[in-house]
């Protein structure tokens, strides 16, 4: 392992006592959210990979703690590792500090064995809680700090689909946990909420420095001229999907894009990701349930989301149509900390409703750098930047997002193909 890692950026200054405490126990609440969110897994559940897309349990805890590790405790010219052999193993993308142990192959590293890797944590844990202690902390380690805690979220999410798409692999389908399902009831009605042509600023200021975290990604702020348009006062729901299939939409070439055509044709998509060939049943992470048909709709890939706008009349909004309707909001709605982890029907009640939580909302935007976009210095310039290619972007945040991770600028990215996510979509429509 390197002895140095650069970050944001360098600088001697020592940090505010204050920032460091806030850090310290965001740091312990964090770390404790993952140990949470494995505790239901065997160590058979998670060294589990599914698909190449997808990572085990296992392998998302110890990265995560390696990248405290790399980035943070790593910056100390003296500092030893845990074990050198795992900064191969845990390494995920960052071909600047070195070789990585092959994506696709993750699911085959049966050692370090479960036990191992949350022995790893704990000392991490320890290490990091020593460093905060110290007082010898400056600006640009916290950053990175902060960086990690918000890429541990990210990977909380992950770990929770990852084994929602392995659990649904296993002829046994067994359930990750044993939530009853939300009452019946049903969802608020769509209403249309409509805006006229207007120049809105768009995307949040660089971080660090300015005091509120966001990716570089996020930056920096521009102004957008946005036509009038008009949003869905809510997302899509399985109801609403499940007309589109009822009307032949997996059948229709018409309505889909030629490489989501093809899509469908050689995989044979009659349905969303999850559902039975009945379309009357949806496996969750509590297993096995009838679907809600006021819920909105999820697993759906960009084509699939795509091709039910087309479907109803109307389109996917543009990242800059949805940021602009959600700046304002207060960010609520279903997250992972409220235990359910599946959407639920939205509430009645005027405006817009499920801009922040239950399912992630595939936008028409390509991802794509804003203009002036300046990745993160060093190797941790490669977190955002250099996947902006093929990509699409998504907003708002899902069931198994963690609470206070998103805001109304974060932006998601997948592929067009992308179904193992909580994604779903909120229509849109031109206005004159």
């Amino acid at each position: 392992m390197a002895t140095h890692a650069p970050g944001p950026a360098d600088s001697s200054s020592v940090a505010a006592p204050d920032r460091v405490a806030a850090l310290a126990a965001r740091f312990a609440a964090v770390r404790a959210h993952s140990a949470l969110l494995s505790a239901p897994l065997s160590a058979e559940d998670a060294m589990v990979q599914s698909m190449e897309d997808a990572s085990p349990a296992k392998w998302h805890l110890a990265h995560t703690t390696w990248f405290f590790e790399r980035f943070v405790l790593g910056r100390d010219a003296g500092y030893r590792p845990v074990d050198p052999a795992w900064d191969y193993l845990f390494n995920s993308y960052y071909q600047s500090v070195g070789p990585m142990h092959a994506r696709p192959r993750r699911g085959l590293i049966s050692r370090p064995d479960l036990a191992q890797v949350r022995d790893y944590r704990a000392q991490i844990d320890e290490r990091m809680r020593a460093l905060l202690r110290s007082g010898d902390l400056d600006s640009a380690r916290l950053d990175i700090l902060e960086l990690g805690l918000h890429h541990e979220q990210q990977h909380q999410e992950l770990l929770l689909t990852d084994i929602k798409h392995a659990f649904w692999s296993n002829p046994l389908a067994p359930a990750y946990h044993d939530v009853a399902p939300d009452p019946a009831g049903a969802s608020a009605p769509l209403r249309w909420v409509t805006r006229d042509e207007s120049i809105c600023t768009i995307g949040h200021p660089a971080w660090p420095g300015t005091g509120a975290f966001a990716y570089d990604n996020e930056s920096p702020p521009h102004r957008v001229l946005v036509p009038a348009h008009a949003l869905a006062s809510r997302p899509v729901t399985n109801a609403e999907y499940r007309a589109f299939i009822d009307d032949g939409g997996y059948r229709s070439a018409a309505l889909w894009l030629s490489a989501g055509w093809t899509r469908v044709q050689a995989e044979d998509w009659r349905h969303p990701l999850y559902w039975d060939d009945a379309c009357d049943r949806e496996f969750t992470l509590a297993g096995w349930r009838d679907i809600d048909l006021h819920a909105p709709v999820c697993h759906l890939s960009y084509y699939e989301a795509d091709a039910c706008a087309r479907w109803a009349g109307a389109r996917l909004p543009t990242e800059f149509e949805w940021e602009q309707a959600a700046a304002g909001l207060a960010v609520d709605g279903r997250f992972s900390d409220d235990g359910a982890l599946h959407p639920r029907a939205a509430p009645t009640g005027a405006g817009l409703q499920q801009m922040f939580g239950d399912v992630w909302e595939w936008t028409s935007s390509a991802y794509t750098a804003y203009p002036g976009y300046r990745p993160l210095a060093g190797a941790l310039g490669e977190y955002n930047g250099k996947f902006m290619d093929a990509q699409w972007v998504l907003r708002g945040g899902s069931c198994a997002t963690p609470r206070g991770h998103v805001r109304a600028t974060y932006r998601n990215f997948f592929p067009s193909d992308a179904r193992w996510q909580f994604a779903g979509l909120r229509l849109a429509k031109d206005s004159a």
